[in-house]
C-alpha cells in the first residue's frame, strides 16, 4: 500500500517526466530547415522566432498580385525560390517551412499555374514560392500561395515575415494599393460561376465584350435611347455631377416578356462602353453579388448586371433575407459618387415589384421593354432579312398576322424560311416565307411559339394547359 511519501516520490517523477516532455518539443520545434537557414540569412535573424502575417487575397485578384510581386522583387533585386518537400509543403505554414523536426524543408523548384489575364490571355504566376525582398530598406521574406479548395484553403495567400512589424504593415499595404493600380480585372467583362467545391467562392471568368450595334436593336422609339442616357450619359457627366452634390451610382430595371430584346439591350450598354469594368451575373451566379458589387467598388466606371433576377429573386443565400434584399443592400452600401450601374432584367416584373416598392430608391428608372407592335416587327423582319429576296408586302403582311410575337420568333420565322428554300433547292422568296408562317402559326405548333416568347393571349390559338402549372412563363429566348 502506498504511503505519502511513495505518492511525492510518484508526483516528483511526473512532473519531471512533463518537464522533459516539455523541452525535448521546444528542441523539436526549434530545428530549423535549410529553407529556414535561408531565410533567417536574408533576415538576419533566426526565421523560427520571427512573426507570420498572413494576408488572404481572393483567387481571381492572384493575377494581380503575382503583378505587384514581381514588381517589388525586382525593384530591390530580390529573388524567388521554390520549396521542396512533396505534398506535405502544400499543408505547411511558413512557421512550419522554415522550422520543422519532421520535414527538412529545402530551397527547390517555384510551382507556377496559368491564369488569365482577359478573355484571350494569360499569365503564368506562382502558386508556391517563397519571395525574399526588402521594402523600405528592410528585408522581408513571404510565401506566396494560389487558392486550394481540395486542400480546404478557397482563398490565395500570402505570409509575411520580418523583423520590423510596421515595415511589414507598410508591405501589405503597398501590395494592397498596387493590386489595384495594375490590376488586369480593370475595363474587363467578367462573370462569376461556382467552383466545383461548391464553398461559396467564386471563380472568375473573362468574356470578350459584344458587339452590338444600335442598329442591331428593334425597339419602340425612345425606350434604347432612354436606357442608354440613364446608364451611360451619367457617367459621362459624373464631373459636373459630383460637384453638384448629385449621386452617380445609379439603378436600372429592364423588364417585360421573355424574347423582347432585354438582354440584347445590356448587350449593346456593354459594347458602348469600353474601358468601363463589367461584372455579369445570371442564374446562381447571382449569388456572388457581394464579389460582384466589390469590384464594381473597386474598379469604377463600371457596371453589374443581373440577368433574370425573377429567377433566384425569392431564393435565399448567406442570410436569412431573400437574395434579392442583398442585391439591394449591395446597391445601397455603394458611396452615392460611386460610378456604377446596377443593370437588372426581369420577365416576371410582379416578382419584384413590391420587394422594390419596400426599398425606394435603389432603382430609379424601370423601363418596360414590350412585345413588339406593328411597326417594330416590320422592322424586326426587315432586319432579319436582310440580303434575302423577300418583296416588302410579304414582310409587311407577315408583320400584320403576327401579333404578340416576339423578336425570337421573327428571326425563327426567317431561319425556316431560309431552311424551306434549301430544302427545295430553290432561292429563297415570299412562298418560302408564307409557307414557314403558316408552319410555325400552325395549332401544333402553340408550344414552339411560347418557346420563342410569343403572347399565348396573343396566338389563334390559345395553349392548353400541358401541366406546366405556375412554371409556363419561363421560356428562354436568343433574343432576350
Amino acid at each position: 500500500m502506498l504511503d505519502d511519501d511513495d505518492r511525492d516520490l510518484m508526483r516528483a517523477i511526473a512532473r519531471y517526466l512533463e518537464h522533459v516532455n516539455a523541452l525535448q518539443q521546444h528542441e523539436l520545434l526549434s530545428v530549423r530547415t535549410p529553407l529556414g537557414d535561408l531565410v533567417s540569412a536574408h533576415l538576419a535573424k533566426d526565421a523560427a522566432q520571427v512573426a507570420v502575417v498572413q494576408e488572404p487575397i481572393a483567387d481571381h485578384r492572384l493575377v494581380d498580385a503575382d503583378i505587384v510581386l514581381d514588381l517589388l522583387t525586382s525593384e530591390s533585386a530580390g529573388r524567388l525560390v521554390g520549396v521542396s518537400g512533396g505534398e506535405q509543403r502544400l499543408h505547411s505554414s511558413m512557421a512550419e517551412l522554415v522550422s520543422n523536426p519532421h520535414t527538412p524543408f529545402a530551397p527547390g523548384p517555384v510551382d507556377y499555374a496559368e491564369r488569365a489575364t482577359g478573355p484571350s490571355t494569360t499569365r503564368r504566376v506562382v502558386s508556391m514560392g517563397v519571395r525574399l525582398l526588402a521594402y523600405d530598406g528592410q528585408p522581408l521574406a513571404l510565401t506566396q500561395r494560389a487558392a486550394s479548395e481540395e486542400r480546404g484553403r478557397p482563398t490565395a495567400l500570402l505570409e509575411v515575415m520580418g523583423t520590423d512589424p510596421a515595415v511589414v504593415s507598410a508591405f501589405i499595404a503597398q501590395v494592397r494599393s498596387l493590386m489595384i493600380q495594375h490590376s488586369v480585372l480593370r475595363g474587363q467583362v467578367l462573370s462569376f460561376t461556382p467552383t466545383q467545391f461548391g464553398r461559396g467562392d467564386a471563380g472568375a471568368t473573362f468574356l470578350p465584350r459584344p458587339e452590338v450595334a444600335a442598329s442591331d436593336i428593334i425597339l419602340a422609339d425612345g425606350v434604347l435611347d432612354e436606357v442608354v442616357r440613364h446608364v451611360v450619359g451619367i457617367g459621362e457627366h459624373r464631373d459636373l455631377l459630383r460637384a453638384a452634390g448629385q449621386h452617380l451610382k445609379r439603378g436600372v430595371l429592364l423588364y417585360g416578356p421573355p424574347g423582347t430584346g432585354k438582354t440584347l439591350t445590356v448587350r449593346h450598354l456593354l459594347a458602348t462602353t469600353e474601358g468601363t469594368t463589367v461584372v455579369l451575373l445570371a442564374g446562381s451566379g447571382i449569388h456572388f453579388i457581394s464579389a460582384a458589387a466589390e469590384i464594381a467598388r473597386t474598379f469604377q466606371p463600371s457596371i453589374v448586371v443581373l440577368e433574370d433576377i425573377d429567377l433566384v429573386a425569392m431564393e435565399r443565400h448567406s442570410s436569412p433575407q431573400p437574395l434579392l434584399f442583398e442585391v439591394l443592400e449591395a446597391l445601397d452600401g455603394l458611396d452615392g459618387d460611386a460610378d456604377v450601374a446596377f443593370v437588372m432584367t426581369t420577365n416576371r416584373v410582379d416578382v419584384l415589384e413590391r420587394a422594390l416598392a419596400e426599398r425606394p430608391g435603389r432603382v430609379d428608372l424601370a423601363v418596360e421593354v414590350p412585345l413588339p407592335e406593328r411597326a417594330e416587327r416590320e422592322r424586326l423582319y426587315r432586319h432579319y432579312s436582310r440580303g434575302l429576296a423577300f418583296s416588302d408586302a410579304a414582310l409587311d403582311e407577315a408583320a400584320a398576322n403576327t401579333e404578340g410575337v416576339t423578336g425570337s420568333f421573327a428571326k425563327e420565322l426567317i431561319r425556316r424560311s431560309v431552311l424551306n428554300a434549301a430544302a427545295a433547292g430553290e432561292e429563297v422568296g415570299d412562298s418560302h416565307l408564307t409557307a414557314a408562317l403558316t408552319g410555325l402559326m400552325d395549332s401544333r405548333q402553340h408550344l414552339t411559339r411560347r418557346m420563342l416568347g410569343t403572347d399565348p393571349d396573343a396566338s389563334p390559338d390559345p395553349p392548353e394547359d400541358h401541366g406546366f402549372g405556375d412554371f409556363g412563363w419561363f421560356a428562354y429566348s436568343p433574343h432576350g
